[in-house]
């Protein structure tokens, strides 16, 4: 395949991705201005672009959600895919780049983002995405180009291959040099570069650089590395083919150079996407689709609910032709007919007929259709091609609707959240009575809040959720007495119990023994009592949930009119309320083994960071196929990790993160518990 072979593989769909803040959307912007698909680039600091076009992405300056828009160049249909790089609104991301052909990561030199952009790269590394690496901001490097890409090359698995060198005029650079073209261009501001002659010093760093990029190519070239071992110089066309076919099967990730807010080298990453990238064909045999037939097969990354257009589901057509009003089969065996195909270019959608293969395009009102699925119009349904599990949430907050007339809308606001992003978890709380919404992070929960009340119209509060404090005790007491007896004309109410009540060991549960003999206790009446039991065990005298009790039910009485279930109940309740206080009540806060994972420089950081938090550090070790990461693991108390990854991601550059497991309940005593007993009492 020569350089200027016609591509044959149909509409392409790539993604822009990298860490946040590299200037993705800003590239978007160039990229659309330079193939004319609109008339100037926006910009996002001016909320002009059409990237990042939210209200929340436009209020907070950075993405927080999917933006797609669609343009030609040389006859080939390319949808561009701008993906969130803050961790937080990764799952976007991690969605959407299954069914792209490529991925452009957006990286810029500063060492302080390369964990960030290996997480990246980590992703497309396992997903098996073909990608090239756009090195942005160029215009601002301080370095040379050799020691960024020495500084980048940790952050991959596979090696980074400088696909070309700056040209510099004294401290800036001025133009650049295609090692593989071997033509040298002159940047022109907003213009398409100028070809000049390659002379001198330049000249001589080319060829050092071209011969650099043919050996990292002749590792997987047996030919190629026959042909530099002779001296002898590869046809031109056959280094192409290399770079492509290598891209491809991810044995090498090519770097270009660039400055997207200048427009600078934008031209040329088009013309490498549009030789060197797969197609959607190839794409799909990636995916495991079966052989294309006559049926479309598409893979829904991303649902989306308008506030006025119902719900849409962003797809890309993987084979065949999808037909406006067709039936399709989801891999997870509902179905459901399209009502309406729109193609999406940022702000400029349009109605379609159909999606042809390797479209991307928003499915109309698609009700049982969810993010992740394959859909098909095949009669029986499709296997999923894609399985995407979300990252767990590190962070939470109680919400409640502002009016209580409100709460059946949050509810179907919460779903339909949850449906947009399902890195959300909505749980709700049997103990606190709280709607706990989890999130990736502080701005994941705020922007969450934000969708709530502008899309949805729902005003919310939010607090710290509640913490799962319980209490148990530590005395056992016998022939504790529980009597109820109320006379009020006509029948009364009677019930006698006696119990003994101990403590069990840490996570022996609830257990209640009846050992009653002579019928002192009617055999009917035993439940109602266990009943009783339960209810006092509901709120201690400390104020929380009884945990690790036995109690055993050993005498009482009753009155053959005046007794029924619900004085035996009142009798037990009575019994356990009096009688707990008695037995050393003592709080219990319940304990999780925390595992964080972070870059090996802020490890010292992280351990400060748990030690201050009441962490107990059980140990820590190299994170295992992570150059330069370490896995930490410490036993912490459920209160002290409510906004630890607040300050996590301050310590780590915003690329740390945890996952958490309960472990136990521990005793809290001293000052602290008091603490925590008198709050709940005036929380009460």
């Amino acid at each position: 395949m020569g350089q200027d072979a016609r591509s044959p593989r149909g509409p392409r769909c790539i993604a822009l991705v990298g860490p946040f803040q590299s200037g993705k959307t800003t590239l978007l912007e160039a990229i659309l201005a330079r193939t004319g698909a609109i008339p100037k680039a926006g910009s996002v600091e001016a909320g002009t672009s059409v990237g990042d076009s939210s209200a929340e992405a436009r209020r907070h300056k950075m993405g927080v959600g999917l933006s797609a828009a669609t343009t030609n160049f040389m006859g080939d249909s390319y949808t561009f895919i701008d993906c969130p790089g803050s961790i937080e609104f990764v799952h976007d991301m991690r969605a959407a780049i299954p069914a792209v052909d490529l991925a452009v990561v957006v990286c810029e030199a500063d060492e302080r983002k390369l964990p960030q952009l290996q997480i990246i790269l980590r992703e497309l590394e396992d997903l098996k995405i073909p990608r090239l690496l756009f090195l942005n901001k160029i215009d601002r490097a301080t370095k040379r180009v050799r020691e960024t890409l020495a500084t980048l090359q940790p952050a991959s698995r596979v090696p980074l291959v400088l696909r070309q060198i700056p040209i510099w005029n004294g401290e800036l650079i001025a133009g650049f040099v295609d090692l593989a073209l071997e033509r040298a261009f002159v940047y022109r501001e907003h213009k398409a570069s100028e070809v000049i002659a390659l002379e001198g010093g330049d000249l001589d760093r080319e060829k050092e650089a071209r011969f650099s990029m043919l050996e990292k190519l002749a590792d997987h070239d047996d030919v190629l590395m026959e042909q530099l071992l002779e001296d002898i110089q590869p046809p031109r066309d056959a280094v192409f083919d290399d770079l492509a076919r290598e891209l491809r099967e991810g044995l090498i990730c090519p770097v270009l150079l660039g400055s997207a807010l200048r427009e600078n080298g934008v031209l040329r990453l088009m013309k490498a996407l549009r030789h060197e990238s797969p197609g959607v064909a190839e794409t799909a045999q990636r995916l495991g689709a079966p052989a294309a037939g006559k049926d479309a097969l598409a893979y829904v990354f991303k649902t989306v609910h308008l506030q006025h257009g119902g719900k849409l589901s962003l797809a890309r057509v993987l084979s065949g032709r999808l037909e406006d009003g067709a039936t399709v089969q989801s891999s997870r065996g509902t179905s459901g007919r399209v009502s309406g195909i729109t193609s999406v270019s940022g702000a400029h959608d349009s109605k379609r007929p159909h999606a042809e293969a390797g479209e991307m395009v928003a499915l109309g009102k698609l009700d049982t259709v969810n993010t992740g699925d394959t859909i098909s119009t095949a009669k029986t349904a499709p296997p999923a091609l894609v399985e995407i599990a979300p990252n767990a949430p590190v962070l939470a907050m109680a919400i409640a609707a502002l009016d209580r007339k409100d709460d059946v809308k949050l509810g179907q606001a919460l779903a339909r959240l949850n449906e947009e992003d399902p890195s959300f978890t909505i749980v709700h709380n049997p103990q606190t009575h709280d709607t706990v919404l989890w999130g990736q992070g502080e701005m994941h929960l705020r922007v969450a809040l934000e969708r709530l009340k502008e899309r949805y119209g729902v005003n919310v509060k939010s607090q710290p959720p509640g913490i799962g404090y319980q209490e148990t005790i530590r005395k056992s007491i016998t022939g504790q007495r529980g009597r109820h007896k109320k006379q009020s004309g006509g029948h009364g109410q009677f019930g006698d119990v006696v119990l003994d009540i101990k403590p069990m060991p840490r996570g022996g549960g609830f257990e209640f023994v009846d050992k009653i003999v002579g019928g002192a206790v009617p055999r009917n009446y035993i439940g109602a009592v266990e009943e009783g039991v339960v209810d006092a065990l509901a709120r201690g005298p400390l104020g929380f949930p009884v945990i690790d009790v036995h109690v055993t039910l050993t005498d009482g009485s009753y009155h053959s009119v005046d007794s029924s279930d619900q004085a035996f109940r009142t009798a037990a309740r009575i019994g356990m309320s009096e009688g707990l206080p008695q037995c050393q009540p003592v709080l219990l806060e319940p304990i999780h083994v925390v595992e964080i994972v972070c870059p090996t420089d802020a490890t010292a950081k992280i351990n400060a960071i748990l030690s201050g938090r009441r962490g107990q550090i059980l140990g820590f070790d190299t994170r295992e196929g992570w150059q330069g990461w370490d896995r930490v693991r410490a036993m912490m108390p459920e209160a002290e990790i409510g906004d630890l990854i607040v300050e996590l991601r301050s310590a780590t550059a915003g690329a740390g993160s945890f996952t958490r497991q309960f472990d136990r309940m521990a005793e809290v005593t001293g000052r602290a518990a008091e603490q925590i007993i008198a709050a709940n009492r005036d929380a009460a």
